[in-house]
């Protein structure tokens, strides 16, 4: 094993040799698996340009119809009512969970930048996490940071399998991002947790199939027998956040029943999922992404199936996040506010067992409405089947009405420059116009206007969506973010090279699968 970058020295403990052979043996037994899979997706989206639709599976319908269950969920698992999200930060990591939320779904992956001193640190940081031993001074007042004596329960999302980690070199290859994320945490930290009565509990994000869930589960039975480890010790819950994989649900929790605990509805990813699989379907473009809200129809449907799907099987289904940030205007802090509910009320109506925050100011209206929602004694909606709802192909890929607003036009290109170039500087989870944006949100944005001028949509303001407005508008939003973010920020950040690649990205002729694999290159 070879590293392309010095490794912080705190963090040099996490790669000791032990460790370093684990994650190698993972890489050589499944790192061709890994490609054969990426393969499959290509030649998928291929038969939907081609016009093919996503649908239920003829093949697995027997999975479908007979009768099993997962594993029981652990003790410290069975009330996720709220979850909090972010990096692997070491300040993030302790304000998380310190929160009043239940789980802090700790991440390597969409509101991380992958710089290799940040996935480093961020192993480290974790170590410490599982230990208690967790602190952190701000070098700028002094004030101090460490855990309290009740914390929530750590969860860690790894890397989706489409990313590489460049800062490490197998036999003249770079290992998959998400298999030194999932190896270096199990080795350092999966005995750790039993002994203080907890797990190594993971989510797996951007499934797009059946077949992923079934490698997963053959890394982490590897993993449990390599480390001795009984089998069950880890614990997955798995996003749903590309339309094919809503189609195999069953089939996913299937695969992976020895491990799965539950399914989370991926909201933002799904949007952008939506539009990357109908890239070439007229007839299924989205509207402005601020009117794609959960009640419109094929969203949910996908939050109704999910439940009822999971909670067949025994398992949690959690609910979306609320990217939201609290306002100090009051006035503005009630619209913030209103919305959260609105939002967090419908998940409980559907019959979702919890939902996830961005912000700990919103935990006590999450946790509010979901506390409200569970009947007594009780600390999840389990019991809620949905057995007399009837989800079809047709109402998961339904057309979604909206408008097509300039305005929405010039807002992606300033959410996607501000999100890029923070990305480029390292910085992973920014917060821009109120809400918390990550990774999911510049997809969204960018896969928008790509697809709104690969099909000269026509704006409200009579503006055709076609390359030439493209150019003009993007020069001139370029100058509204540089003035909103002033000389200081222009002088430190990536503005010219966000703005490069964005160009690239929205006037590429085939839709990029992830605008992070170019930017990678660039960190």
């Amino acid at each position: 094993m070879k590293f392309n970058f010095d490794t912080p020295e705190n963090a040099q403990i996490i790669f000791s040799d032990e460790a370093n052979k684990f994650v190698q043996d993972l890489h050589s037994k499944f790192g061709t698996k890994i490609l054969d899979l990426l393969d499959e997706r290509v030649k998928n989206q291929a038969e939907y340009n081609a016009g093919k639709l996503p649908n239920f599976l003829d093949e697995t319908k027997e999975i479908r119809n007979s009768d099993w269950q997962v594993r029981d969920i652990p003790n410290d698992l069975k009330d996720r009512r709220v979850e909090i999200t972010g990096p692997v930060d070491r300040k993030m990591i302790i304000n998380a969970l310190n929160a009043d939320v239940k789980v802090f779904m700790a991440d390597f992956e969409d509101s991380l930048s992958p710089t290799w001193e940040n996935v480093a640190n961020g192993q480290l940081n974790m170590h410490d996490a599982v230990r208690k031993t967790i602190t952190f001074e701000n070098p700028l007042n002094g004030k101090k940071y460490q855990l309290n004596d009740e914390t929530a329960v750590l969860m860690c999302r790894v890397r989706g399998l489409h990313l590489e980690e460049k800062g490490i070199e197998i036999n003249g290859s770079n290992p998959s991002g998400c298999l030194c994320d999932f190896g270096y945490y199990l080795f350092h930290n999966a005995k750790e947790l039993v002994n203080r009565g907890t797990g190594p509990y993971f989510y797996i994000p951007k499934l797009q199939n059946h077949h992923e869930a079934r490698l997963w589960n053959e890394v982490i039975n590897y993993a449990e027998d390599q480390l001795n480890l009984p089998r069950g010790t880890v614990r997955v819950t798995c996003l749903i956040e590309t339309l094919p994989a809503v189609f195999e649900m069953d089939e996913i929790l299937y695969e992976l029943k020895d491990h799965i605990v539950g399914l989370n509805c991926g909201r933002w990813d799904y949007i952008f999922s939506y539009i990357k699989t109908f890239q070439n379907d007229k007839s299924r473009l989205l509207p402005d992404r601020y009117q794609v809200g959960m009640d419109k129809p094929f969203l949910n449907a996908y939050s109704r199936l999910l439940i009822q799907t999971c909670h067949n099987r025994g398992a949690f289904a959690m609910g979306g996040m609320a990217a939201l940030i609290p306002s100090k205007d009051p006035s503005e802090n009630a619209i913030v506010t209103e919305k959260v509910l609105s939002d967090k009320t419908l998940e409980t109506q559907n019959g979702h067992d919890g939902t996830w925050i961005a912000h700990p100011g919103l935990a006590d209206i999450a946790n509010n409405v979901f506390s409200n929602a569970f009947e007594f004694d009780q600390t999840n909606q389990l019991h809620v089947l949905r057995e007399n709802d009837v989800i079809t192909q047709n109402d998961l890929i339904e057309p979604c009405e909206g408008n097509f607003t300039e305005h929405c036009f010039r807002t992606n290109i300033r959410v996607s420059l501000r999100y890029i170039e923070a990305w480029l500087r390292g910085v992973g989870c920014v917060p821009i116009y109120g809400l918390m944006e990550d990774a999911a949100t510049a997809e969204i944005s960018r896969s928008s206007l790509w697809q709104w001028i690969k099909h000269n949509v026509e704006l409200d303001t009579g503006l055709m969506s076609d390359k030439e407005t493209f150019e003009k508008l993007l020069e001139e939003e370029y100058n509204v973010v540089l003035e909103e973010v002033g000389q200081d920020s222009l002088n430190s950040g990536k503005f010219v090279e966000a703005k490069t690649l964005l160009k690239d990205l929205v006037l590429s002729d085939e839709l990029t699968d992830f605008l992070t694999l170019p930017a990678y290159r660039s960190i």
